[in-house]
């Protein structure tokens, strides 16, 4: 089959409300509770210490395909329950840094910075293909080393249940090799594949993801509906982006995002996200889309110019720890909790309210207690229990937090050190 046909390009073959890719059926991003995966596929339902209370679902006309996430997500854990649904497509993936590229720039009057950031980060892109007896599927992976470690998101290769079909990787080049699942963390909906027999591969070159602005120059790559080396280009849209993804409240996964209006379509998950430099700053993730609007329909649109892609220093840090472990550890605050809202109009949240704490963790030691409502992390503003989820999910174990929480009528800061959880 050639790549251009397979069904799900850069969708996991597993994924449920989006339709699964096979061989004669094309598959949709994964609908995150709206947003959407581009390379989407069921991403397993990670544990999280900190589980959210589902909220309700709200009449929404968009969703978030995977590209792939869910939303909900026990907070400072894995995915959970009670996130707002957004539609997430899964996009592209990133690699470690290496040393500096030589690029070349044919008719140099004519190039733009889209150009030159493509022609650098282009040959550090990589498709994937996924095959299993329930169908196959493309998405895309980015190049973290010269000898074969390659980064992309887990449902693209996350089967039915959560085992993996046959994997190849084809480079920028042509060349295809037999690839192996190292390790993956569905809660990030990352996963790292090792590339057999594999040298002298172009490593991707990382930027500080923490210094994106608003309006830089964003070039997306991948292989959207199995389209190898496709460049497509935007602007950073957003940064600290709070997207829920996945099908059901059970598969839902939290993401602190970078949000761009590059095009970002099925097949694009795991693939680069670069700045002007051609520097990685993110993984294409998810999508958002319009849903069908016939009733109970699940078909989705392409393309509406909202992506969403993982943080590249989230992902250079959990790739690492996949590599050197084969699994990753997140930050955990050890609260469930649910968005507290206006009480003029519901639909307005106005916090995170503790629904309950973990005994021994990191909230009970501050202080925290059910009722508390959390309004802000840092200087981060959270007017929802999903942005709670994300603001500490961006965070390492380890580190130490302000909580802004009202209790009754008054408010006050906390000092959180984070907990762990794998």
């Amino acid at each position: 089959m050639s790549e251009h046909q397979y069904p799900g390009a850069g969708q996991q073959f597993a994924w449920q409300p989006p339709q699964q890719p096979t061989a004669t059926q094309p598959t949709t991003p994964q609908p995150v509770a709206p947003p959407v995966y581009p390379g989407y596929g069921g991403l397993p339902s990670p544990t999280i210490p900190l589980q959210e209370r589902p909220e309700p679902r709200r009449g929404g006309r968009l969703r978030i395909g995977l590209a792939g996430l869910v939303a909900g997500a026990l907070i400072g854990g894995g995915a959970g329950a009670g996130v707002t649904a957004l539609i997430d497509e899964p996009a592209a993936g990133g690699g470690t840094s290496a040393s500096t590229q030589s690029v070349t720039i044919e008719n140099p009057e004519r190039a733009t910075t889209a150009t030159a950031a493509a022609a650098k980060a282009a040959p550090s892109v990589v498709t994937v293909y996924v095959s299993s007896g329930a169908g196959a599927g493309s998405g895309s992976g980015v190049v973290l080393t010269a000898d074969g470690y390659v980064l992309t998101n887990n449902h693209v290769v996350a089967g039915d249940g959560g085992s993996t079909g046959t994997v190849q990787v084809r480079t920028a080049d042509g060349t295809l090799y037999d690839a192996e699942v190292v390790g993956t963390d569905p809660a990030f909906d990352l996963a790292v594949l090792r590339l057999a027999d594999a040298q002298d591969l172009v490593a991707a070159v990382f930027a500080d993801s923490d210094e994106v602005q608003v309006g830089d120059i964003a070039v997306a790559i991948g292989a959207p509906l199995g389209l190898s080396n496709t460049v497509t280009d935007g602007i950073i849209s957003a940064t600290g982006r709070a997207v829920a993804t996945g099908s059901t409240q059970d598969d839902a996964t939290v993401l602190d995002a970078i949000q761009t209006d590059a095009a970002i379509n099925p097949g694009n998950s795991g693939g680069a996200l670069v700045d002007g430099a051609g520097e990685v700053i993110g993984i294409n993730t998810a999508i958002a889309t319009v849903a069908s609007g016939v009733p109970g329909g699940q078909s989705q649109s392409g393309n509406i110019g909202v992506g969403f892609a993982i943080p590249g220093n989230s992902a250079q840090r959990i790739a690492q720890e996949i590599i050197q472990t084969g699994s990753a550890t997140r930050a955990l605050l050890g609260v469930r909790a649910s968005t507290a809202t206006d009480d003029g109009n519901r639909e307005v949240g106005t916090g995170a309210e503790v629904v309950s704490v973990e005994p021994g963790s990191a909230a009970e030691a501050a202080g925290l207690r059910e009722g508390d409502v959390v309004s802000a992390v840092g200087e981060r503003p959270v007017t929802t229990s999903t942005e709670l989820t994300a603001a500490i999910r961006s965070q390492a174990p380890g580190n130490t937090v302000e909580l802004t929480v009202r209790r009754g009528s008054g408010t006050r800061t906390v000092e959180v050190t984070l907990g762990t959880t794998s």
